[in-house]
């Protein structure tokens, strides 16, 4: 398809490093890997992803999420995955398209065009489709004002409002509708989300969240595990073990002392739960990734 190497050209083109490329158009980013890269843990935030060229696998929980030229991300909240480039080379590297969701555009759109019928009850924050010709042609027409920096404040949010219509109105339109509702379950759980986020390293209840997203306390942790396939704790200790895992590699924190920044109290419960998740104790894990340090996985 044309439209796919005219959108891996332009990805080629301004993704001027390997990992994640923040671009002059608001809300895109561009992605590049020239190799395969190992499992990562990962937050990944309510965004739309187009892969142009290679493979890649998101897990969340015990699902697995391949996506490729074929077919489109859309995370509608903040959600904790591990995520690996599972086809990639130098000569055709993973070439991908990110762009963050505009949620008061979003609700815009909705309420212009009648989006308020076939809101979904429940589900996964987290949706795969198939790519259309419409959206790829509207996400290329986008990346092309890279050429042109001069046009970007007057069309990109033009292009950017029809990316956000088709998603609107194609398969994915359910769960966009969704948290573009503030009075539904998902963007309470976002709220919630949001919360947690900025307060991950202090102590909460269940029934403080539950109030935050107002909620019932049992209705609200049977949600939460809804959309994110983990508890209210289990989030929490993610966000707080890929924080402290930042602070080693870009503070040169030592495990102790980015333990006590994320929240914990107790150093031997951190190297217990920070080997359950990435495979070995803080301080072998840190020194492993400085010496081979690997191309951050984003969506």
């Amino acid at each position: 398809m044309e439209q796919i190497k005219e959108l891996a050209a332009l990805i080629g083109r301004h993704a001027v490093a390997e990992g994640l490329t923040d671009v002059a158009v608001p809300r895109v980013g561009l992605f590049k890997s020239c190799t395969e890269t190992m499992p990562q843990h990962v937050l990944y935030e309510p965004a739309l992803c187009i892969v142009a060229q290679g493979r890649k696998r998101a897990l969340l929980g015990d699902a697995a999420y391949v996506y490729d030229v074929a077919s489109f991300l859309v995370v509608s909240v903040d959600l904790p995955v591990v995520g690996c480039v599972i086809e990639a080379t130098e000569e055709e590297p993973y070439l991908s398209f990110r762009l963050d969701l505009n949620l008061p555009v979003l609700s815009e759109l909705m309420l212009e065009h009648g989006g308020d019928g076939g809101v979904r009850r429940g589900g996964v924050g987290l949706g795969l489709s198939r790519v259309t010709p419409g959206l790829l042609d509207a996400a290329v027409r986008l990346l092309r004002l890279l050429d042109t920096p001069e046009d970007i404040a007057a069309l990109a949010p033009l292009m950017e409002r029809e990316i956000l219509y088709r998603l609107l109105v194609g398969e994915q339109g359910a769960m966009l509708r969704h948290i573009a509702c503030q009075d539904s379950r998902l963007s309470q759980i976002s709220r919630a989300i949001a919360w947690i986020k900025g307060n991950f390293a202090a102590p909460f209840s269940i029934e403080r969240l539950a109030a935050e997203a107002g909620m019932s306390a049992s209705s609200f942790h049977h949600h939460f595990k809804m959309v994110t396939t983990m508890s209210p704790l289990q989030f929490r200790t993610q966000l707080r073990l890929q924080e402290a895992r930042r602070l080693m590699m870009v503070e040169a924190l030592d495990a102790a002392s980015a333990g006590f920044r994320v929240g914990y109290e107790s150093p031997s419960q951190f190297s217990r739960d920070y080997s359950k998740l990435f495979g070995a104790p803080p301080g072998r894990d840190a020194g492993r990734l400085r010496a081979a340090p690997e191309v951050l996985v984003a969506a």
